[in-house]
C-alpha cells in the first residue's frame, strides 16, 4: 500500500525534476557536447588533450563517442573539469509529475484486467455496459495506485 513515506518521495523527486523540466526543448548538438564547446572556446584536441592528460586522438575518440551515445557519465564529467564545466545529469519526465505516470500505467492495467474479465463474461453471454466497464476499470485503477503492487511495471 503507498504510504506517507511513499508520497513523500514521490513528492521530494518531482520537485526535483521539475527543474529539469524546461531541459526538454534542448537539442544537443549534432556532434556533441565536448565537441561544440572545445570548438566555440577554439581550444584544439591537443590542448584538451593536454588539460586531461590525453592525446589529441584519445579527444577525437572521447567527441565520438558522446556523438554516437556510448560515452560513459564519468567520461563526461572528466571533460566538464577539464573545460572548467560541471556536468549536470538528470532525467526530464515525459509526464507532469510521478504520479501522473504511476496513474497512467495503473490505468492500462488496470484496463487489461477488467477486459480480460468481460471478454470471459461475454463468451459466458454476461457482458457488463460501456459505462459497467468504465467504472471497474477507473475502480480498478484507484486500487492499484493505492496499493502499488510489484507488477506495476511488468
Amino acid at each position: 500500500m503507498k504510504n506517507t513515506k511513499q508520497q513523500l518521495v514521490l513528492d521530494q523527486i518531482d520537485k526535483k525534476l521539475v527543474l529539469f523540466q524546461s531541459l526538454q526543448i534542448v537539442v544537443v548538438p549534432l556532434k556533441g557536447w565536448v565537441h561544440t564547446v572545445r570548438t566555440a572556446l577554439k581550444m584544439s584536441l591537443r590542448q584538451l588533450g593536454n588539460r586531461m592528460h590525453f592525446s589529441a586522438q584519445n579527444i577525437k575518440q572521447i567527441e565520438e563517442r558522446e556523438a554516437n551515445g556510448t560515452i560513459s557519465i564519468n567520461s563526461l564529467r572528466e571533460v566538464a573539469n577539464a573545460l572548467d564545466m560541471q556536468l549536470v545529469y538528470g532525467f526530464v519526465s515525459k509526464h507532469e509529475s510521478l504520479e501522473q505516470m504511476i496513474e497512467k500505467r495503473a490505468r492500462e492495467l488496470a484496463t487489461e484486467i477488467v477486459m480480460r474479465t468481460h471478454n470471459t463474461m461475454t463468451l459466458e453471454d454476461q457482458q457488463n455496459s460501456k459505462e459497467r466497464i468504465e467504472k471497474a476499470i477507473v475502480q480498478k485503477t484507484n486500487e492499484i495506485k493505492s496499493e502499488m503492487p510489484k507488477y506495476l511495471w511488468d
